[in-house]
């Protein structure tokens, strides 16, 4: 026994210290996402009280500016921009006044705490059950992706009080004691966004009916206690505007994300465009409903209050970008039956909420109404059509797995950081377009940035480091571009040949080889992808370090542009889509380094050595091509293969050799379903 005993101690010393090391690496994750959060929160208000009183804070205006509520007598409508209900003008008086004593930091610091205070709750309100990493970790980065949201940030900037009504709703759901309190916050919640009502059916619905009635009565008493205290203010809201209908902006304008502005600026308009509201917003109410009901009796009650915002949303008639919140809630939601597709609702929901919509969808005319009403469209999609799983269904907490080769992280001692293994399978088409989408539109504007947004900015700079290369070249007896310049200009079915070569595969032949990966090689497409990616990211540290002009821009060298034509050096922009793109973005060269990754991917991978030969023969032509359009030096074409090989180093470094690779020493592949557990 003695010996029993003895024997027994060190392994459960040995498994207390393991547990204690999990958890003390949680806790540092912990304590860095809660860091990050509050970099995120002090960047925001710090932009804000940096920025010249007259240029934030602008809806505070409507309260204290010299036309404000707070400043005129009479209606509350005859203020500057005043939008709200007339108990919303009435209740929220007193804030206003302190705001404007405070000169706008106790608005934006308040403002800070209520969103703090939303994600603090909206972690809270996981649907069971929640691991305890998840418990723990859900809070920061609720926080997080709320201050990089655009109507958390043009809460901030512009000092409005949508937070409000969406933080009534969450503790009257999950925090308040009681059915009756419950219902007196989101009543008041109501009165302040009258669309809010459709949270009584919801109440009503699933059983918690007191709530449901003190809803009901508390929106009653708000607002008749406001229509006691302004009867004329009251009638010009509620019977001549029709709750509110033309206050404010216009109501086809692109901040109005509603179904109601959605139908205006499609051209609609009069009886025809209000009786289409009027259907549509009932159809969607009632669908919209129906699947929070489901969600609330599934146990899922904070996407079933998600949903019930995103109809309010939708059937609002003006729903300003600040009040868009609703649409954040859902990424808790699961869909997907594979594990592969799990991310793609959150990252869609966290694109539409965190990034301009021009930088989700191309601008193209024939894209224009998705464009335009992309947050709508995510709305719409939430409340109606998004399959969202039962936490009954067997892949709700086991999705079809991911197949992965034996070939473990680098860094597999990091607790974050266990999907970095070799996947063999392709990852899921929306999220790959998604990314693609949202990558080359932060590297164009990260382009465009790198010379302070206009090529006339750093016009002076990039001709300087021009001539630095200009004599680099010269000592090491590279300067060819002059030569093989003059010679293709002057060879009229050469030249066109580069030309076309330049212009038109520099996009499609990556584009290509990334499609026929993605379908017929998924496991190596995932290799190819990330060093691509690298080698991109390191070539825009390299335009934004040393910003410079190609031969073409060069005045006094003689170079011809054979692609875009006769240079006007007189003027301080001049060339083709100077005002679209940075001309200086030259080193390193991404026509040559994107070309090269073409080579070396279809190098190694094809299986017949003329494809091979032909891979290699695209990186050559457009070497050629770059030089004699002049578009790029020779050094351009060097750094353009150094941040390639880049690229290849950090993917291998960081998720070893490729999956085929190490398919070929014995692959584990995961069971395409596991025992799911009753």
């Amino acid at each position: 026994m003695a010996n029993a005993d003895h024997g027994g101690r060190p392994a459960e010393g040995f498994g207390a210290t393991a547990t204690g090391g999990a958890h003390t690496r949680l806790r540092a994750a912990r304590l860095g996402l809660w860091l990050i959060a509050a970099v995120l929160a002090a960047r925001q208000v710090a932009v804000v009280l940096a920025t010249p009183r007259g240029e934030r804070l602008t809806d505070l205006e409507t309260w204290v500016g010299p036309n404000g509520v707070l400043h005129v007598n009479g209606s509350l409508y005859a203020s500057t921009r005043f939008t709200g209900t007339p108990f919303g003008g009435l209740a929220l008086k007193p804030l206003t006044r302190s705001a404007e004593q405070a000169l706008g930091w106790g608005w934006t610091f308040g403002t800070l705490l209520l969103v703090v205070a939303l994600g603090l709750i909206a972690a809270r309100a996981l649907p069971p059950p929640v691991g305890r990493r998840t418990a723990l970790l859900a809070a920061p980065v609720a926080v997080s992706l709320l201050m990089l949201s655009l109507p958390v940030r043009n809460t901030l900037w512009l000092g409005q009080t949508s937070i409000i009504p969406v933080l009534l709703v969450l503790l009257g759901c999950f925090i308040a004691r009681g059915q009756r309190t419950s219902g007196l916050l989101i009543g008041v919640a109501a009165a302040l966004q009258p669309t809010l009502l459709l949270f009584t059916p919801l109440l009503w619905c699933t059983g918690r009916r007191r709530a449901a009635l003190a809803t009901g009565v508390t929106f009653a008493a708000c607002s008749g206690l406001a229509w006691a205290a302004m009867p004329h203010d009251s009638h010009r809201y509620w019977v001549h505007h029709m709750a509110g209908v033309g206050l404010g902006g216009p109501a086809d304008g692109l901040a109005n994300q509603s179904l109601h502005g959605a139908l205006l600026r499609l051209g609609l308009n009069g009886p025809l465009e209000v009786a289409l509201f009027l259907t549509l917003g009932a159809a969607v109410a009632v669908l919209a409903l129906r699947r929070a009901v489901r969600c609330f009796r599934d146990g899922q009650l904070l996407l079933a209050v998600a949903i019930t915002g995103c109809a309010a949303i939708v059937v609002s008639p003006t729903a300003w970008q600040h009040q868009l919140l609703w649409v954040l809630l859902t990424v808790v939601g699961r869909v997907g039956r594979r594990a592969s597709d799990r991310y793609v609702w959150p990252v869609t929901v966290i694109l539409v909420m965190t990034l301009p919509a021009r930088m989700i969808l191309p601008n193209m005319a024939s894209l224009n109404p998705l464009r335009d009403n992309v947050v709508l469209l995510a709305a719409l999609a939430a409340a109606t059509a998004v399959p969202f799983l039962s936490r009954t269904s067997p892949y709700y907490r086991a999705p079809l797995p991911v197949a992965y080769a034996t070939a473990p992280a680098r860094f597999r001692h990091l607790p974050l950081l266990p999907a970095l293994r070799r996947a063999l399978t392709r990852p899921s088409l929306l999220l790959e377009l998604l990314l693609l989408r949202v990558t080359y539109a932060a590297y164009s504007q990260v382009r465009l940035a790198a010379t302070g947004g206009s090529n006339s900015a750093g016009r002076a700079e990039a001709e300087e480091h021009g001539m630095q290369i200009y004599d680099l070249e010269r000592t090491l007896r590279l300067d060819i571009e002059r030569w093989v310049n003059h010679a293709v200009a002057g060879t009229g079915w050469l030249r066109e040949f580069l030309d076309q070569y330049y212009t038109s595969f520099h996009f499609v032949v990556p584009l290509a080889v990334l499609a026929i990966l993605y379908w017929r090689r998924p496991g190596d497409y995932r290799w190819a992808r990330s060093a691509l990616g690298f080698a991109t990211l390191l070539a825009l540290v390299g335009f934004w370090l040393y910003p410079l002009a190609p031969p073409r821009l060069m005045p006094t060298l003689g170079f011809i542009d054979t692609v875009h034509g006769v240079q006007d050096f007189s003027r301080p922009d001049y060339g083709t889509l100077t005002a679209l793109t940075n001309q200086y973005a030259a080193m390193p060269s991404l026509h040559f380094g994107w070309s090269l990754w073409c080579g070396v991917v279809i190098a190694v991978l094809a299986s017949r050595w003329w494809m091979k030969a032909l891979g290699l023969l695209h990186p050559l032509l457009t070497a050629l091509s770059i030089v004699a359009t002049a578009n790029h030096w020779v050094l351009d074409a060097a750094g353009g293969a150094v941040v390639v090989a880049a690229g290849f180093g950090l993917t291998y470094l960081l998720s070893g050799p490729r999956a085929a690779t190490a398919a070929a020493a014995g692959c584990e592949r995961t069971p395409a379903r596991k025992a799911v557990r009753g």
